[in-house]
């Protein structure tokens, strides 16, 4: 992690650059999280929002589902491998 102070995430700085560099990234990470407060996912819950189509901006409650870290982590590495084939 790039963004470490004393061995913890530091949220601030990672947020600090992102606004800067990356406004693209920001709008995407309000969009999962408007999917969570619509999925009545709170802070702390191990579960996710999938967006089943792989797009953040589509928020449609059918493309949203509650899934485990670990199922939502397989999906993208497995989306990952079919865009490098």
């Amino acid at each position: 992690m790039p963004f470490m102070t004393n061995g913890k995430r530091d949220y601030k700085k990672e947020l600090a650059w992102e606004k800067k560099n990356k406004p693209e990234r920001q709008k995407e990470r309000s969009n999962r999280n408007k999917a969570r407060v619509m999925m009545n996912l709170k802070a702390g819950d191990p579960r996710v929002v999938d967006h089943i189509d792989g797009n953040p901006k589509n928020n449609a409650k059918s493309n949203l589902r509650v899934v485990s870290a670990k199922t939502n982590a397989n999906k993208e590495a497995k989306s990952k491998k079919r865009k490098k084939a």
